[in-house]
């Protein structure tokens, strides 16, 4: 029996919010300090009820081959063996964990 296709849970934050999406490959980019990721996985729309954040995503993400998060920027990568449901979340500051400090950006 072969071993099914790898797939990874990849969280990141972008612009505030955090993105919990999956795919089907990732690796450290030749640009330096970026990950690439690529084939994006969404759910299947066999579903009635339908999820406004992965709907959102799905649009977002239309027409995208590769994707480059910087490193700083991921929060988790997790290889799953099922799909779960690709959504975005605003961050909250609440917990024990204090971001990594970023550069304030120029005006």
């Amino acid at each position: 029996m072969s071993k099914p296709e790898p797939l990874y849970k990849v969280i990141f934050l972008n612009q505030g919010q955090v993105y919990e999406m999956y795919a089907k490959q990732i690796f450290q980019s030749d640009l330096w300090g970026f990950l690439e990721i690529e084939e994006f996985v969404f759910g299947e729309r066999t579903q009635m009820v339908v999820d406004p954040s992965e709907e959102k995503l799905k649009a977002q993400f239309d027409g995208v081959v590769r994707s480059f998060v910087p490193m700083h920027a991921i929060v988790r990568i997790d290889e799953v063996e099922r799909l779960g449901t690709p959504k975005i979340s605003e961050a909250k500051g609440s917990g024990n964990v204090m971001p990594f400090p970023m550069p304030m950006p120029e005006r």
